[in-house]
């Protein structure tokens, strides 16, 4: 739909928290070079809150708790979602796509979860759907997989897209301290929610995870089909053993595609998209990531290898790619077309964790005797798993006589028959016990 003559983009913004603030001063300040930019004057016809007395430095004739009226009003031709959630954010968008309005969100919950009906709902109605601050705040991230790299082939995205757990994790190296007391500072200074399990627990990063993947492979994913861990269950002796065998531990959203010979000469492609911490080498390009930055490590087959870094989250950085968006849609709204259209026809099939190929750092409390090595070795020839690296060193504890630390990292083989691995090696009587076990990523097998 097309602004008639020289109208202005009406532009109703639903939630003035953090990010809608920021959206609002942007939009005021920047009132003249976004009409520029755009080509037609950019009004922000109203703002949806739930409570406006808690907004008194906004301009009241704007405030509404009408939310469905305002973006269903005639003088809207964009509408701004940062409320976050699944309703009444759903329900609100598929209103404004269905009348053909243009729609900016920063809503990675209800992108990852409802996606396809707001596509659906977009492509019937020719309408605009950009989400640019969904994932990795003011990253450049999105528009680059959808329209940059269109006309190349992506086999991996590696990605530190949660902020609170970046930060978590490069204080526990830096500093040596413990998952809780780390998780009190991160509270403390404002980047840990007073509720955290969305960020610790990996929800957040298996949102985001799963939209990259569906940009970057063409299939439409869902946070349901994202194998998801989070980081409570990281303690220092991990970031020590990391440090030790030249690594460092980040949470990762890794997206990828994965060939393998059909059978008949032929190969065949399926994606996994998956969140846990892991281990990486700190030559690769995300070690360096510290504290709550994100970044993005893609790698595609004409381009190489890319990397997208920056502020992952807050109000203003989030509001620029918000603003970002806006000046795209608005820009199609004048010239009477619309951007690039959800791209899923790839429609690849899904692997489960189970069947995806990844590799294993072990930690075991083992009787130190002669032919423990043996004994440990033979249960992962059994299980079709290669080692790649062995340590042992003498646990010197009073608690601990005899015993051993035996450390070992695996070459890549299927999760399912590296888990069932350990679980064998628990049962043995030379293992007292399992002392950790976490996933290694960057490494050549």
């Amino acid at each position: 739909m097309k602004p008639e003559g020289d109208r202005a983009i009406g532009v109703a913004l639903l939630g003035c928290g953090t990010v809608g603030r920021e959206v609002l001063r942007l939009l005021t300040e920047q009132a003249g070079e976004l009409e520029a930019r755009v080509g037609a004057p950019v009004r922000l016809a109203g703002i949806a809150v739930r409570r406006p007395h808690r907004h008194p430095d906004v301009p009241q004739e704007l405030l509404t708790t009408e939310a469905s009226e305002l973006v269903a009003r005639d003088d809207v031709d964009v509408v701004v979602e940062v409320i976050g959630g699944i309703e009444p954010a759903r329900s609100l968008l598929l209103r404004a796509l269905r009348a053909g309005r243009g729609v900016v969100t920063a809503n990675k919950a209800l992108l990852a979860e409802q996606g396809a009906d707001l596509f659906a709902a977009a492509d019937a109605s020719s309408a605009d759907l950009y989400f640019e601050a969904a994932v990795a705040g003011a990253i450049p991230l999105l528009r680059p997989l959808r329209e940059s790299l269109a006309g190349d082939r992506i086999s991996r995205v590696t990605g530190i897209v949660n902020g609170t757990t970046n930060f978590i994790l490069s204080a526990m190296d830096s500093s040596g301290a413990g998952y809780a007391e780390t998780l009190d500072e991160a509270s403390r200074l404002g980047y840990a929610e007073a509720d955290p399990s969305a960020d610790v627990d990996g929800y957040d990063a298996a949102s985001k995870a799963a939209i990259l993947a569906s940009l970057a492979f063409h299939t439409r994913v869902t946070s349901a089909d994202v194998h998801r861990e989070g980081i409570t269950e990281v303690n220092s002796a991990d970031v020590v053993a990391a440090r030790e065998l030249g690594r460092t531990v980040k949470l990762l959203a890794i997206c990828e595609r994965i060939r393998e010979p059909d059978g008949a000469g032929g190969v065949a492609e399926s994606v996994s998209a998956r969140v846990y911490p892991a281990m990486i080498p700190l030559s690769h390009p995300l070690a360096s990531v510290g504290g709550a930055y994100n970044a993005v490590f893609v790698e595609a087959d004409a381009a190489g290898a890319l990397m997208f870094y920056g502020q992952g989250a807050g109000g203003a950085p989030t509001a620029s790619a918000v603003l970002g968006d806006l000046v795209a849609v608005a820009r199609n709204r004048v010239a009477g077309g619309h951007g690039p259209r959800e791209s899923a026809y790839a429609d690849l099939p899904l692997r489960t964790m189970g069947e995806t190929p990844t590799s294993y750092h072990v930690s075991l409390d083992v009787a130190d005797r002669p032919g423990v090595l043996a004994q440990v070795a033979q249960v992962f020839a059994e299980h079709g798993v290669s080692i790649s690296v062995v340590r042992q060193t003498a646990r010197d504890s009073e608690d601990a006589p005899g015993d051993a630390i035996l450390v070992i990292v695996t070459h890549v083989a299927p999760d399912a028959a590296l888990r069932s691995t350990v679980d064998k090696l628990a049962g043995l009587d030379a293992v007292r016990e399992v002392l950790s076990v976490m996933r290694v990523e960057g490494e050549v097998s």
